[in-house]
């Protein structure tokens, strides 16, 4: 029996190896998930200072060093010893290291195993819930891609473009030639229509709450979040999306305002919210919408 046979008659080691494979795309997520703002950062540097030596005169910008998601290497952000690969075991590394740097001792912070112990447990339950299926690996992108984009918000309140309209566009392109595989991705007139409704619907929210407060109620980068999850998931989960993102961030923010860990005046990044709401409307959203309308009984 080869592999692929053994993957698709045993579920528990399917599963196993859906794990597996998270906690290693949870360690290349951590990279993304710090590298990526401060790539865009020093693009928006660069462009700053061409556009002020070509507008003003002004000094010439100096290149910096290649900085990406591969290069330079990872290394201690104390003593910037190079971490070795033995050191960079997703999760295991950390407990044998016992949160400290080979190098230097240094504390390693708690997010790095959480994120890849996080990516794991998601990759897995996405495993259980389609099975040995092309619509998994649909289903591990999205969730992959979610994973990035919370940690990123919380962290610059900053949905970059980067992510959010490649996973629109990955979206949009699997509907068209993968077509319907056990919902992920949709069909693609409703990916197309999730996509539309999903932009325009927060688009709109966002300017009619602007006209009466004169206040911005969230970033451009909740529309396009909104707006891939559209193109996955189709139109139809819409809805319940925004609503369970608005009472999850409404219950946090009451909730850290109550416990005075938040600011009142401080905003509260919103694509958290979209992407747990979009990935438990991709893991259980028919059950999720039947019993919600089993709520409300005919009469």
């Amino acid at each position: 029996m080869g592999l692929i046979d053994l993957l698709a008659a045993s579920p528990p080691l399917f599963i196993g190896v859906g794990a597996l494979l998270g906690l290693l795309i949870g360690s290349f997520l951590n990279v993304v998930i710090y590298r990526l703002p401060v790539m865009l950062e020093r693009q928006w540097r660069a462009q700053c200072a061409e556009y002020t030596h070509t507008g003003t005169g002004g000094a010439a910008p100096v290149p910096e060093a290649a900085f990406n998601l591969i290069v330079p290497r990872s290394t201690c952000p104390a003593c910037r010893a190079r971490i070795r690969a033995r050191d960079n075991i997703p999760l295991l590394s950390w407990l044998l290291l016992r949160a400290k740097c080979a190098g230097c001792g240094a504390p390693i912070s708690a997010r790095y195993p959480l994120v890849e112990l996080l990516t794991g447990v998601l990759s897995a339950a996405v495993a259980w819930r389609f099975g040995f299926d092309w619509s998994t690996v649909g289903a591990l992108l999205l969730t992959w891609f979610l994973v990035a984009l919370t940690f990123i918000d919380v962290d610059h309140q900053l949905l970059p473009d980067n992510l959010t309209l490649l996973l629109l566009w990955l979206g949009l392109a699997l509907s068209l030639f993968v077509g319907h595989a056990n919902g992920v991705p949709t069909d693609l007139r409703s990916s197309v229509l999730g996509a539309l409704i999903g932009y325009l619907s927060l688009w709109s929210v966002y300017h009619l709450f602007r006209l009466a407060t004169g206040k911005e109620g969230m970033g451009y980068g909740d529309f396009k979040l909104l707006s891939a999850l559209g193109a996955w998931l189709g139109w139809k989960p819409l809805l319940p999306v925004v609503l369970i993102a608005a009472v999850l961030g409404a219950v946090t923010g009451i909730l850290l305002i109550v416990l005075r860990r938040h600011d009142r005046a401080r905003p509260i990044a919103f694509g958290p919210f979209l992407a747990l709401a979009g990935w438990l409307m991709l893991m259980w959203g028919p059950t999720l919408i039947e019993h919600y309308l089993a709520l409300f009984p005919r009469s």
